[in-house]
């Protein structure tokens, strides 16, 4: 049966990003869909760590990480539940002299943008942090970051969106996006029409193609973190760690179970999905193992990974198309986005209402990777899946 839906916003994609601007915009008073081709949360931003951090950003991306920084504390009021969000704070370790000196500079620029980091020597991170073991010199800290449950995040914004008014249909793949007249036209699912003024892509790892669509490639690559949980264990580790240079990063929750990750996993033969590798998960564990002696007889009781777009920068697309009026895009966040992504909401449902935003976004246009190329017909895979498949390599540039 053919149904139809006149909206001023339609959003592709419903992670924790395209969730959170739905619910920002409807409550500026704009009528909104999400669409997504499975369920809203269920790739990167429903099973990633869960690191709500603001240390270790690049620098362009601290207004936008620290727009969102507020949002966080305000969960329970804002979606209707906290997602588990706890400030631990944030401990990045530093195995080497020279991990130590890329600390040292980190802090001296970020001067000025509220992090207050702390450096930690030797010393001090066996006093006060008794429980890490390994050969580590030394760390920084960033008393207001912490962590939380992405699971319960990514679908609580989608939750209270759909309580907002928002149109949330899941299972509901895009299959073509025009620029129609002084809007768009969407046909996505089982005969489901859409006429828009606005539309965000908000694909993650499928947002490449509707991108090319609009004659503006961008070179993302897909990766797949993948992380351990532990059984329920006596405190073990009382902050949300990182280290300097990658290899491993763990928090542990309330109820006593620890989440390690540092690993990626394998696609499988339709990219969309991939598993975690068993030597992986065992390289996972042995690793943290070796800086938590509280770990050394713990057991893993689950693992998994999740599909997350990736830029050669590192920094997200974010911003109006240079090539469509009414399109935005919001994609790329390389295993990064989950503290920022509420920010990020607000600021596209700014620029839809008012065309520009208070945040400076410049570092993240699409532009960034040079000239438009031609605009396709038919938006490509994934989320705005076409009768005919993509590789997953097919839309890096």
């Amino acid at each position: 049966m053919s149904r139809h839906l006149d909206i001023d916003v339609a959003i592709i994609g419903g992670g924790l990003v395209g969730s959170s601007a739905a619910l920002a915009l409807r409550g500026m008073g704009f009528s909104v869909a999400l669409l997504d081709k499975g369920y809203c949360g269920a790739q990167a931003s429903g099973v990633n760590y869960g690191g709500v951090r603001r240390q270790g950003r690049p620098v362009e991306q601290l207004p936008l990480s620290q727009r969102a920084h507020a949002v966080w504390p305000r969960l329970k009021a804002q979606i209707g539940i906290d997602g588990e969000f706890l400030r631990s704070g944030h401990l990045k370790l530093a195995r080497s002299e020279a991990d130590m000196a890329t600390l040292e500079a980190y802090k001296r620029s970020v001067e000025g943008h509220g992090l207050d980091l702390e450096l930690i020597g030797h010393n001090g991170l066996r006093e006060r942090f008794g429980w890490i073991g390994g050969d580590i010199l030394g760390a920084s800290f960033c008393a207001g970051d912490g962590h939380a449950n992405p699971r319960l995040v990514s679908t609580g914004f989608a939750a209270a969106a759909r309580r907002a008014g928002v149109h949330v249909l899941e299972s509901t793949p895009v299959q073509g996006v025009t620029r129609n007249g002084s809007g768009f036209a969407l046909e996505a699912g089982d005969g489901l029409s859409l006429k828009a003024r606005y539309v965000i892509n908000s694909a993650g790892a499928w947002a490449g193609a509707f991108a090319e669509a609009f004659g503006e490639a961008a070179p993302i690559s897909r990766i797949y973190p993948s992380m351990v949980v532990t059984e329920p264990l006596d405190p073990v580790i009382s902050v949300n760690i990182g280290m300097e240079g990658g290899g491993i990063y763990a928090r542990q929750v309330e109820r006593g179970n620890c989440v390690v990750g540092g690993e990626r996993g394998l696609p499988l033969d339709d990219p969309d999905f991939s598993r975690p590798r068993g030597d992986g998960a065992l390289a996972i564990m042995n690793h943290a193992a070796e800086l938590f002696p509280g770990l050394r007889h713990a057991h893993a009781i689950r693992f998994w990974t999740g599909t997350e777009a990736a830029t050669p920068d590192k920094n997200p697309v974010i911003g109006p198309s240079l090539t469509t009026p009414g399109l935005f895009h919001a994609f790329g966040f390389t295993g990064a986005g989950f503290q920022i992504a509420p920010g990020v909401g607000e600021v596209l449902a700014e620029l839809v209402r008012d065309g520009a935003t208070s945040t400076p976004i410049e570092a993240f246009s699409i532009g960034r990777f040079g000239n438009p190329t031609s605009a396709r017909t038919h938006p490509g895979s994934g989320a705005g899946q076409n009768s005919e498949p993509q590789q997953a390599g097919e839309f890096n540039s």
